[in-house]
């Protein structure tokens, strides 16, 4: 397996538009981004991991929780911007974007996200799916992604891809999971980049890549994600979290951990 040095970025801008000061928004005992932090620094992966804001408000929430965070410009226009100006203070072969509003993430996903920068040499960007129920794709809060025969990324959208003409089933739909892997040199060249036609339409920042010829491969996932953009997406993130914890299997790991730091 290839050396990669590979450095964790979580953005977390403030200013949300959809739910007010989301990143700071407290459920089951920790406010979202520490839930963000928490989960993903379980990892054995990533030989850094850093929250990346724009505001001292949320770098002194961090601080008080002893979380490694990074003030950031607030004139980027997109989350990828903002690992870029990471990229340029924490040296690193990859560099993973977790979204600061995925509380649902796991360890599983950037196992997965990042296999192929240790197996392939032809990835500059990688992301998630993973399978969805065709009758939630017309939400456009829900974004979806095709794939070629080969798991590169044709299109990401909105709106329901593949629109099933003829009502045939089984008709697959995979929804895009919020993670992304981008080589230094990628990262480089999307910062270079302006703010793309499709991109501006969909509000969707990776279709800049696939626009000017930057190819993101796509690894499937059987471990869904809830992103919180709104109140209801909050309540659910903050239910299935419970369900979560109060799982035997959790249970189980918790006494199991439990007793060797007792010794027994």
């Amino acid at each position: 397996m290839k050396k990669l040095r590979i450095v964790g970025v979580i953005p977390a801008r403030l200013g949300s538009q959809r739910l007010a000061r989301k990143v700071l928004r407290e459920f089951q005992g920790r406010i979202l981004i520490e839930h963000v932090y928490r989960r993903v620094e379980k990892s054995s992966l990533l030989a850094e991991l850093w929250i990346a804001t724009d505001s001292e408000e949320v770098l002194q929430a961090c601080e008080k929780r002893k979380i490694p965070a990074l003030l950031t410009s607030d004139q980027h226009p997109s989350g990828t911007d903002r690992i870029h100006e990471v990229m340029k203070k924490r040296k690193g072969d990859v560099y993973v974007n977790i979204q600061g509003d995925e509380p649902l993430v796991r360890p599983e996903h950037l196992k997965i996200l990042l296999q192929p920068f240790f197996s392939r040499k032809d990835v500059p960007v990688a992301t998630l799916m993973t399978r969805m129920d065709p009758r939630e794709a017309a939400s456009p809060n829900v974004v979806k992604v095709g794939t070629d025969s080969q798991g590169w990324a044709l299109y990401f959208s909105r709106s329901p891809i593949p629109f099933n003409r003829d009502g045939r089933e089984p008709h697959l739909v995979y929804k895009h999971l919020g993670f992304y892997a981008y080589t230094a040199k990628a990262l480089e060249k999307f910062h270079a980049l302006p703010p793309s036609r499709l991109e501006q339409s969909e509000r969707l920042e990776q279709l800049r890549l696939l626009e000017n010829g930057i190819p993101i491969f796509v690894s499937e996932t059987s471990f869904d994600a809830v992103g919180v953009d709104t109140e209801e997406d909050l309540q659910r993130a903050a239910e299935l979290l419970a369900r979560e914890t109060n799982s035997p299997k959790t249970l189980r790991a918790r006494v199991s951990s439990s007793g060797r730091k007792q010794g027994v």
